[in-house]
């Protein structure tokens, strides 16, 4: 099997998560920082390139009635702009209530502050990973 990453994309930062190469667990790969729509594509594609990555899962904040706003249309042209910048396979994948669920995790593990900050995303990454992964072997 192939190494799948995981995009969280956000304005202030961008988690990113990784599968192991059977596919069968994911791992946070770190955040990246607002760069701007561009530079931040060009970011996660560097780390699918290093990291020798074969798709990328782009969460889709759809909204909890099911209907997608104006943050899943910019996700979804995010998705595109790294599908050109890699020539890799990009999917949407539903990512409600990762961010959420980060947190909570978070806050278990006693993570707050600027500590929680900079590792919300990448969890949120690793949940949209975990959730397309449990699909992949359904």
């Amino acid at each position: 099997m192939d190494i799948i990453m995981a995009v969280d994309f956000g304005d202030a930062r961008t988690g990113l998560a990784v599968s192991d190469s059977a596919g069968m667990m994911a791992h946070g790969a770190g955040c990246i920082e607002g760069m701007g729509f561009k530079k931040t594509a060009a970011a996660v594609a560097e780390a699918a390139k290093k990291r020798e990555v074969s798709l990328i899962v782009v969460g889709n904040p759809i909204n909890m009635n099911g209907t997608e706003g104006p943050r899943a249309e910019l996700c979804r042209e995010f998705a595109e702009k790294l599908k050109e910048a890699t020539g890799l396979p990009v999917t949407m994948w539903d990512e409600r209530r990762t961010t959420v669920e980060a947190h909570n995790i978070l806050s278990q593990h006693n993570y707050h502050g600027q500590k929680r900050k900079n590792t919300v995303d990448a969890v949120a990454a690793s949940l949209i990973l975990e959730g397309y992964l449990a699909f992949r072997k359904r």
